[in-house]
């Protein structure tokens, strides 16, 4: 049972996502006092040259953390569709373009779907963090959830592509879900209660 009366352990996250940032907040609660990269001004953007989303998490934490003094976490995080060979993968933030958003993304991810039927749409969200520290990785952490893509987005909740997203179990999108039911069963949900359950914290 940890320590209610401890103090919060500082933690930035090395992220400009304000929607990640609020998953993350609440997912850990008030355990971890959690920032974001604007306490970091002068950390340019950190290029995601990864094959895999844990390669791309450990050059945001590391990088980040040669310039904060205290615990450093990165996420890399997408959606993987079978039908599609695991794409967009490692470029879900970025599949329709280096400046594509969330809508345009989604029309892009619909439009490759059109061949395939219902049943053979089965995808999952994978999360990966990495906690660094002083220039230094220290632990990753993994979560995935299993579901498949919608015909078309459904709901108004949520980011990225949660709206066609429907996790194995359910009926209903992770954007029609809410956030509580979302951040129980989530690919990064997963991830920070594994981060948050290490035995490094001291």
């Amino acid at each position: 049972m940890p320590d209610t009366d401890a103090p919060a352990n500082p933690l930035l996250v090395s992220t400009r996502n304000a929607h990640k940032i609020g998953e993350i907040r609440a997912i850990l609660g008030p355990r971890f006092l959690v920032s974001d990269l604007a306490s970091l001004p002068d950390l340019p953007e950190v290029e995601e040259t990864g094959d895999t989303f844990e390669e791309n998490a450990t050059l945001k934490a590391v990088a980040a953390s040669m310039l904060f003094e205290g615990w450093v976490i990165a996420d890399d995080s997408g959606l993987e569709v079978d039908a599609l060979g695991g794409a967009p993968g490692v470029l879900s933030a970025r599949y329709a373009g280096e400046k594509a958003n969330d809508a345009a993304n989604n029309d892009l991810l619909l439009r490759n779907l059109l061949p395939f039927r219902a049943e053979e749409r089965t995808a999952r969200f994978r999360c990966v963090i990495v906690l660094a520290r002083n220039g230094r990785k220290l632990a990753a952490f993994s979560g995935t959830v299993e579901g498949g893509i919608l015909g078309r987005p459904r709901g108004a909740g949520g980011f990225g592509y949660d709206p066609l997203f429907v996790p194995l179990g359910h009926s209903e999108s992770f954007a029609q879900l809410g956030s509580d039911v979302k951040n129980g069963m989530s690919h990064r949900g997963s991830a920070l209660r594994a981060l948050a359950a290490w035995n490094g914290w001291g």
